[in-house]
């Protein structure tokens, strides 16, 4: 197995046990916990010099803190994504500075592409043929996409409620796909993890690309962090704003700023704010009653058009609660009606495309800054995790649903 100098191996997040990383578990076989990607950080090779000489730009620019080096990496050039200046938004929310990371810029679309990149390797490296995952939506159009890249057989099992051009290009890359409609009720991620879990049973043989399940894709989102930290010289942002369903992003997010600080490359923890959507917000909730671990809510309880973040039961919370706290942070929920309005005002004001479900951290961090979580003197950095194109059916409803209000205001301050 081809790995990296400082990568020594798997750590249990719950009980601490550790894994040769060429027998990978999947999870804990002692406790069922997460495991971890571990570095003897002596061995670690880089530093901010480096890599300001260094020509890569894609995600492996930091293959020194990955588990895998870039000359084994299943890559399509991932990450390497703008941070843009938002000055009509920084006015409007009164803060210094606005800006967006736009990961709707990697290979196919969202951030995703990260993840999928370091467990697509993983699989490689572990000599797979097959690999399968649950999503809802936009991973399994990744994982698609990165196992066709490696040459591997891929099954993507997506709810009912998955968006077109996810199911659409999960085909197109050649995989398997299975949308799972049950009878009765609304088919939610949980049914298609149900659906998966079932297949695996009956294939002990694929190889899981799933979230927590790999101990990668975490691992690939991190470098979302390291990279925002390199385009801002290694200066902390007072606030990054993640739209947040399973949270997996924010968990690899977190590790990062915490491995760059213990690396002596920054001064500070980069503030991790939680934004969900008010009809699916079980992380919320858990930060604002002061639990260490979220409720899960039923199917029948989500009420949000938001697909990305539409996540009833997200088994990492303790780790999500965790970071938020460990760096100050906070967490936010809006109303669908916020975020979708968000997401058009970003397009009129910068030109800037988010995905429906990423305005949630544009929206979020507008009731933060009306709560006066920021001040006058702050930067704050929004996560657009998706491009607004996965999107454009609910952006153009929401549009028309908007512009009928607006008529119909209008005729009636006529009539009066």
């Amino acid at each position: 197995m081809q790995t990296s100098e400082a990568f020594v191996g798997l750590d249990c997040v719950d009980c601490g046990t550790r894994f040769d990383p060429a027998e990978e578990p999947g999870r804990c076989p002692d406790c069922g916990g997460i495991l971890d990607p571990a570095y003897d950080y002596d061995r670690v090779d880089l530093s901010p010099e480096r890599l300001a000489d260094r020509e890569e730009e894609s995600m492996w620019r930091y293959a020194e803190l990955l588990p895998f080096p870039a000359e084994a990496a299943v890559s399509m050039g991932e990450g390497g994504t703008a941070l843009v200046e938002c000055p009509e938004l920084a006015d409007a929310m009164g803060v210094e500075r606005v800006l967006l990371k736009d990961e709707g810029r990697n290979p196919t679309g969202t951030f995703k592409d990260r993840g999928q990149a370091a467990a697509m390797t993983a699989a490689v490296q572990h000599g797979a043929g097959t690999v399968a995952l649950n999503s809802a939506g936009n991973a399994g159009q990744a994982a698609a996409a990165y196992a066709a890249r490696a040459g591997l057989d891929a099954h993507v099992y997506l709810p009912k409620r998955a968006g077109f051009t996810q199911k659409a290009m999960t085909e197109v890359h050649g995989a398997e796909l299975h949308v799972c409609d049950p009878v009765g009720g609304t088919s939610q991620i949980g049914d298609a993890g149900a659906a998966y879990a079932a297949a695996m049973d009956e294939h002990p043989d694929w190889y899981s690309t799933k979230t927590f399940v790999t101990p990668y894709r975490h691992e690939g989102k991190k470098t979302m962090a390291l990279e925002l930290l390199e385009q801002l010289d290694w200066e902390t942002p007072d606030a990054v704003v993640y739209p947040t369903g399973g949270g997996v992003g924010l968990v690899g997010m977190h590790k990062a700023a915490v491995e760059a600080d213990r690396l002596g490359w920054t001064d500070d923890l980069v503030p991790m704010y939680v934004a969900q959507a008010e009809g699916c917000a079980p992380v919320v909730e858990a930060y604002e009653a002061g639990a260490d671990e979220h409720e899960p809510l039923a199917d029948e309880e989500v009420d949000t058009a938001c697909n990305g973040i539409a996540i009833p039961d997200p088994g990492a919370s303790p780790m999500i609660l965790e970071a938020v706290r460990e760096s100050d942070g906070g967490a936010v929920a809006t109303s669908d009606a916020a975020i979708l309005d968000a997401a058009i005002e970003v397009a009129r004001r910068e030109g800037l495309e988010v995905g429906a479900t990423c305005a949630a951290a544009v929206s979020g961090a507008f009731e933060l800054a009306e709560r006066g979580e920021f001040g006058p003197e702050d930067t704050v950095v929004l996560l657009n995790t998706g491009a607004g194109n996965k999107d454009v059916d609910a952006l153009r409803a929401h549009l028309g649903e908007r512009e009928a209000e607006a008529e119909e205001a209008d005729a009636d301050a006529t009539e009066t």
